[in-house]
């Protein structure tokens, strides 16, 4: 039987050598460099905290890219949707569920309207939230429904928050194509969506939501990268004229979106759509200015 006697000098000592990390443990490393839901990191940034090379930092990024794990856009590398269900976050809106919740409620009873809470997912809005009376179950929309963005309020308010690069990449393909039937012409859509910046990012249609059935106005909230949702209002008669809740959509779409740019925004907003209202009409207007 060998013992230490028998083996070579300095065979004893010698240290073990590093086995390099696995590829989980490297997809591991660069998940954990994103310590907040909302840390966006370039490549330098994540190659510098996980300590792995530049070109196999890159690589891995892109494969996490691609499975969803990670989401990129010009403001760097970002969690994605599976990363974020881990993390209890669930499809990743609920911090813009908890910031908006408040306001919707306040815009009901104040208004006697449905409210609608929803997202942008590639060409189509989906809806986060429903509010309001017997009228809202006369509404085609449902939580968790979709519908195609160039055809509704909301989604149309959303797509006037994107560039034109962006909204052609978004819905040019659809429509081009003819993949839905009726609506609009990408040109005409650029025309509204053009319309709608210049009405401050008021979104209004008197003929009929496709995904609704019924008239209806919007406005988008931003977050931190952008577009991050819409709020859109639903009257029961077409009969309502629209743009005199305007200045309130607006004041309470920039309230909501001065919340989401907070890292750690408050449940209960700064200041309710209760309180725009009592304030009267001029200081309404001057808000959503």
């Amino acid at each position: 039987m060998t013992t230490l006697s028998d083996m070579p000098a300095g065979r004893a000592t010698e240290k073990p050598r590093e086995i390099p990390p696995s590829m989980v443990e490297r997809m591991t490393l660069i998940l954990d460099a994103f310590e907040r839901r909302s840390s966006r990191l370039n490549l330098e940034e994540v190659a510098r905290r996980t300590r792995l090379p530049r070109s196999t930092a890159h690589r891995i990024l892109d494969q996490l890219v691609r499975l969803d794990w990670l989401e990129h856009s010009s403001l760097g590398y970002g969690l994605g949707r599976r990363a974020l269900g881990l993390g209890g976050q669930g499809d990743g809106h609920n911090e813009l569920r908890q910031v908006a919740n408040s306001y919707l409620h306040e815009l009901h009873l104040r208004t006697g309207m449905v409210v609608h809470l929803s997202v942008l997912d590639g060409a189509e809005e989906v809806f986060l939230d429903k509010i309001g009376g017997r009228f809202a179950s006369r509404l085609a929309s449902r939580v968790g429904g979709r519908g195609q963005a160039a055809f509704t309020s909301g989604g149309r308010a959303m797509l006037a928050g994107c560039s034109p690069e962006s909204v052609d990449e978004l819905v040019g393909p659809q429509l081009e194509a003819g993949l839905v039937s009726g609506g609009w012409t990408l040109g005409e859509l650029h025309q509204e969506l053009n319309r709608i910046r210049q009405r401050h990012g008021l979104s209004i249609d008197r003929t009929g939501d496709r995904s609704l059935g019924f008239a209806s106005v919007a406005a988008a909230v931003t977050g931190p990268e952008g577009v991050s949702g819409a709020i859109c209002l639903c009257p029961e008669s077409p009969k309502v004229p629209l743009e005199r809740f305007a200045p309130l959509l607006l004041a309470v779409a920039r309230r909501i979106s001065q919340d989401l740019r907070t890292e750690d925004a408050a449940p209960a907003p700064q200041q309710t759509a209760a309180e725009l209202l009592r304030k009267g009409p001029e200081a309404r207007r001057a808000a959503g200015r």
